[in-house]
């Protein structure tokens, strides 16, 4: 770890800065990709014939796919290096859009969302990518960019599949033509996010790891959640993933019980949550991180994000709800890139990928299972349900971040801060 964190620390500001935007541009093209078919999704599924519950499994079997193999992608990673994993999953996300694109029945929509998974468990090759190039004490402001990417891709993706579905109609009006015509364009993103990491990113992995036995999938999850402290924030992670899925998926039936918003309006609030997540991770993350450091962020955010949960159910009108969702967006922002940033200080070089894919995968069983169980007690406890499980969810990751404290990492705290 030492040979790799010196070769870190002699690479020139504007060289790092330069990779940084490139991982940042390559995540983000991907990730709008990603947002532009969820607004399709239900569409064609419905189309298809699909029940809701189905239509509910067809968008969990993505984030199933990744839960099982982003361990897979990040041990290669470890062994092979950053750059070839991220160039091989760009071309199968590419094959996988296709295959969605020619899809005619619900069979073949299944197929080509697990293999949109499959290849989507790269993200924590990305994340491995940017904790070899950042030094420990800005571990945390580069984990930042991943959510920042996320945060762009949930406000601009759905808005540019609505746009390309309703445009395609001027083109041809064959059945399915329209959203046919939109999955080619995100397989020509991925395309040529695969072209522009081709000639532009630089491999950063400088120790490689040694070939190993293969292992199964959970066994590898099973002994990163042995690891002390490393183990706690994974599952605080877990729970924010949990909380915030479980939100997001009965948001839309919320807000029209209570408020009689439709599918507009909530698409507007989704979209100042993402606007308010990356002013969080691209801006405020950066100006906290030197004063407070990773302890204070991490405590600030989880308790603001548990606050803001309980205030969704409790909230009488659209201004406290929209206090909510502030609060929500802004916990969400600072608690993301600190726990991953901590995590990577916690971890040698050589198990970047893996242990970062273990994070990473409970993050997508958090998204498997938090629309799941919220929509569940939503219809048979009481409709504020799913926002208390979610808000008591955000408590325990709290807790979780008080009761280590002086075991985290607190290198993004700038010396001449007190």
């Amino acid at each position: 770890m030492t040979n790799n964190m010196e070769e870190v620390k002699q690479m020139s500001s504007s060289k790092r800065k330069t990779q940084l935007i490139l991982i940042f541009l390559t995540v983000f093209i991907y990730l709008l990709g990603f947002g532009i078919i969820i607004p399709i999704l239900p569409i064609l599924s419905r189309d298809f014939g699909a029940t809701a519950t189905e239509t509910g499994l067809l968008m969990s079997v993505y984030s199933l796919m990744q839960f099982i193999f982003s361990p897979f992608w990040g041990r290669l990673s470890d062994r092979f290096g950053r750059k070839p994993i991220l160039l091989y999953c760009l071309l199968g996300e590419a094959a996988s859009y296709i295959l969605f694109a020619i899809s005619r029945d619900l069979k073949m929509l299944f197929i080509a969302r697990m293999l949109a998974g499959f290849f989507g468990g790269s993200i924590s090759t990305a994340s491995a990518y940017i904790s070899d190039i950042t030094p420990s004490d800005q571990r945390s402001k580069g984990m930042a960019l991943i959510g920042a990417a996320f945060g762009l891709g949930f406000v601009f993706g759905p808005a540019i599949g609505g746009f390309l579905t309703e445009y395609s109609k001027h083109i041809s009006t064959e059945p399915f033509f329209n959203t046919s015509f939109a999955s080619y364009v995100v397989s020509g993103l991925c395309f040529f996010t695969f072209l522009f990491g081709l000639v532009f990113l630089k491999e950063s992995l400088t120790t490689k790891a040694p070939a190993r036995s293969n292992k199964s999938r959970f066994l590898i999850i099973f002994e990163k959640l042995k690891i002390p402290v490393v183990s706690h924030l994974t599952i605080a992670f877990f729970l924010l993933s949990f909380s915030m899925s479980a939100m997001e998926a009965t948001l839309v039936l919320y807000m029209g019980e209570v408020f009689s918003w439709g599918i507009k309006e909530v698409s507007y609030g989704f979209a100042y949550i993402g606007v308010i997540i990356i002013i969080t991770q691209g801006y405020l993350i950066r100006k906290f991180l030197p004063k407070w450091g990773e302890r204070l962020v991490l405590k600030s955010g989880t308790l603001v994000f548990f606050l803001g949960m309980v205030l969704i159910a409790l909230a009488p009108n659209i201004t406290v709800m929209a206090i909510a969702m502030t609060f929500v967006a802004l916990g969400n922002g600072l608690s993301n890139p600190s726990i991953l940033g901590s995590i990577s200080n916690l971890t040698e070089s050589t198990e970047q990928g893996s242990t970062l894919g273990v994070t990473q995968s409970l993050s997508s069983l958090g998204r498997i299972l938090g629309p799941a169980l919220g929509g569940f007690i939503f219809h048979h406890l009481f409709i504020q349900s799913p926002f208390i499980l979610a808000g008591i969810l955000g408590f325990v990751a709290f807790l979780i971040v008080m009761v280590l404290n002086q075991q985290i990492p607190n290198k993004g705290k700038s010396s001449g801060s007190h």
